[in-house]
């Protein structure tokens, strides 16, 4: 299974990226032994429409894009559920014994996404009520990946109760 995280805008130089390209490598490299295919980032740029509305209607177009058909699709939404890592881990494992051809975790910029690609989610998932910047939440992704990864093959990164 193909995990992709489709993002509006680019992660720039500076420790976000420097961390956010660690735990893909982590990623992907331990998600091989679970039938992870790679970790793909897929940036977009921002849309540059005067209203917020016309912005999140252009960028969610691209980011749909990029769903391949049969994918599951996972929008951070701060409206979304709260999934704790051992619960993000059954997902992914799920998808993958399904057969499902890729996992999509979509990030959407500063004026979110349509409510038309939140409905058509399989899932939305925050981490936590807060407001994060797009950088962390990226970030906060890829560790969440590769924690889930970890668990799911019995690596001691996550110290909680497995699933």
């Amino acid at each position: 299974m193909r995990v992709i995280i489709a993002a509006v805008g680019r992660l720039k130089q500076g420790p976000e990226r420097d961390l956010a390209k660690r735990y893909r490598e982590h990623a992907a490299k331990a998600g091989r032994q679970v039938g992870m295919r790679d970790v793909e980032i897929i940036e977009i740029a921002e849309s540059r429409a005067r209203e917020a509305e016309r912005r999140r209607i252009e960028e969610s177009i691209a980011l749909t894009q990029l769903i391949p058909d049969g994918a599951a699709t996972v929008v951070l939404d701060q409206g979304g559920e709260n999934v704790d890592s051992a619960a993000f881990a059954s997902l992914l494992r799920r998808w993958n014994d399904q057969g499902c051809p890729a996992a999509v975790f979509i990030v959407g910029g500063p004026d979110g996404v349509t409510p038309n690609l939140r409905a058509d989610a399989n899932l939305r998932i925050a981490f936590g009520a807060a407001t994060w910047p797009h950088q962390l939440v990226r970030v906060m992704l890829l560790e969440q990946l590769y924690r889930a990864v970890t668990i799911l093959t019995g690596h001691p990164y996550h110290r909680a109760e497995r699933p």
